[in-house]
């Protein structure tokens, strides 16, 4: 089990160096000159070739590439992600941690609703199969899965805020300012986990164990709980690690719809602003999540299978 928890952490650790090098590479392959882009954000009255070359001296950009990026590890390594652009009185570290809390409430709130619905949509679709049940979960199935997310956010405000005036549209404040945003990016994942989770508990069906629970007088709800659920959540444990990645990352258009001053709506206005040290970060901040998310994933389904604890099978599971 050691063995599996170092090759993990090392295999994490690597991940994360990519990623640090990748944020830092895409904003220095960039075809417009930060420079450039520096000047005209604190809006200097004329460009010049000087003062072009004054900037570039003040940013660092005229080093070499890899002690820029040695430079930056080390800032990064102390949380210093420079100042913003927009205004050089802020840190970017100021501006995420207002925002975080935000992104990660909404993706807490959608992970919330993604598993309270997709359990009970797929073990009931896989218990009732053939039945109306089935026919019910397969219309929610597609329609989760191709209902974009922007949509059902604007359905979802026209029927509970502006018809029925039951939530609230937008802003931030108590939990009920999450119940609609939550619901609109949540959808997908659902739709997506509780198919996968239905395919697995049938073919779970099949197995020997199966018949000899039913054999005892277990009835078949019984045998999916307790038996063959916990078999069938080594792969629906990758799914709800892409769900969270997803969560994450995905928050860019509901903040914008719901007023939600969170990490997607600062990345947003980033990118409006060509503010590049908070685009890196956010890209960093991403890609980070990504890796952790992966690494608990495989922690967790080496507690749930066993032979992944004896080394038996190869316990990789990439969540992207």
């Amino acid at each position: 089990m050691s063995k599996f928890i170092i090759k993990r952490l090392f295999g994490a650790a690597i991940a994360v160096l990519f990623v640090t090098f990748a944020s830092f590479l895409l904003i220095n392959i960039s075809p417009i000159d930060p420079a450039v882009v520096a000047l005209y954000v604190i809006e200097t009255p004329a460009v010049t070739p000087e003062a072009v070359a004054a900037m570039r001296e003040s940013l660092g950009l005229d080093k070499p590439f890899w002690v820029r990026y040695w430079n930056w590890l080390g800032d990064i390594a102390r949380l210093d992600f420079g100042t913003t652009w927009t205004n050089e009185n802020r840190l970017v570290t100021e501006e995420l941690a207002r925002a975080f809390p935000y992104t990660i409430t909404l993706s807490a709130v959608g992970l919330l609703f993604t598993l309270a619905l997709a359990f009970p949509l797929g073990i009931l679709s896989a218990i009732y199969k053939d039945s109306w049940v089935e026919r019910l979960s397969r219309i929610v199935f597609f329609a989760g899965s191709s209902m974009p997310n922007f949509w059902l956010a604007l359905l979802l405000i026209w029927l509970f805020s502006v018809y029925l005036g039951w939530l609230p549209s937008g802003g931030v404040g108590g939990f009920s300012y999450y119940i609609l945003p939550g619901m609109a990016l949540s959808m997908t994942y659902t739709a997506t986990l509780a198919r996968l989770l239905r395919n697995n508990i049938i073919d779970n069906m099949d197995e020997s164990y199966v018949l000899y629970a039913s054999a005892r007088g277990l009835s078949p709800f019984s045998i999916i709980c307790k038996h063959i659920l916990k078999n069938s959540l080594q792969s629906t444990m990758t799914a709800i690690g892409f769900a969270i990645v997803g969560l994450l990352s995905g928050t860019i258009v509901i903040e914008s719809i719901f007023s939600i001053p969170g990490l997607g709506r600062l990345s947003i206005s980033a990118i409006f602003n060509r503010d590049f040290p908070v685009i890196q970060a956010y890209v960093l901040i991403v890609g980070c999540m990504f890796v952790l998310v992966n690494l608990c994933v495989d922690l967790a389904q080496m507690l749930i299978d066993p032979r992944l604890k004896k080394g038996q099978i190869d316990g990789s599971t990439t969540v992207g």
